[in-house]
């Protein structure tokens, strides 16, 4: 992990996390840290010009969230909880969308997570956040039919997509609610 000022940037601190993977993305936290993924051996200069190309991002994010109302932090009584509810609801949505999508899947677990709102393995285990109880119905039937169309596709390719459209031709309004009022929930997350 390493810190450090980007003039360019407009004084952002931006957290770099450097794993074995082989691009470069940028989270904007709910706290306002600025988090870059990179590649071990991605060149400082390189981590730079990419804050700096998005830069304008940036700053239309930190003032979206600058204007979301802050939701109470949940307990872990109440987490707990969360988590409980959603192996049913989770169990019950998977198994109405699995036929319609055409895939099955081996298992099943609900999570609190930070920065996901679902998985699959290449072994078909499928994996929620608890947090998506908190959102629209259609935007939890939305990640169940994300998850389960990687069942087919392992990728985000144009074939993808065009499954999850198949199932629900109007997933793209669930995708933006997501990009819009996630981080809200995400925050909501004991420390």
């Amino acid at each position: 992990m390493q810190l450090y000022r980007n003039a360019q940037a407009r004084d952002l601190t931006v957290e770099v996390l450097r794993s074995r993977r082989k691009t470069l993305s940028l989270e904007l936290r709910e706290d306002g840290r600025v988090l870059v993924r990179a590649p071990l051996r991605c060149p400082e200069a390189e981590i730079r010009a990419f804050v700096e190309k998005h830069r304008l991002w940036l700053a239309r994010r930190l003032a979206e969230q600058a204007r979301r109302p802050t939701l109470p932090t949940l307990g872990e009584e109440e987490l707990a909880a969360l988590k409980r509810k959603g192996k049913q609801v989770f169990s019950e949505r998977a198994a109405h969308f699995a036929p319609l999508v055409g895939a099955g899947y081996t298992g099943l677990s609900v999570r609190s997570q930070r920065s996901k709102w679902g998985s699959c393995s290449s072994r078909g285990s499928l994996s929620f956040n608890c947090l998506l109880l908190l959102a629209p119905s259609e935007v939890l039937d939305y990640v169940v039919v994300h998850e389960l169309c990687h069942r087919l596709e392992m990728n985000h390719s144009p074939r993808f997509w065009a499954e999850v459209a198949r199932v629900l031709p109007g997933y793209e309004a669930s995708k933006r609610w997501l990009r819009e009022n996630g981080g809200a929930l995400l925050a909501r997350l004991p420390e």
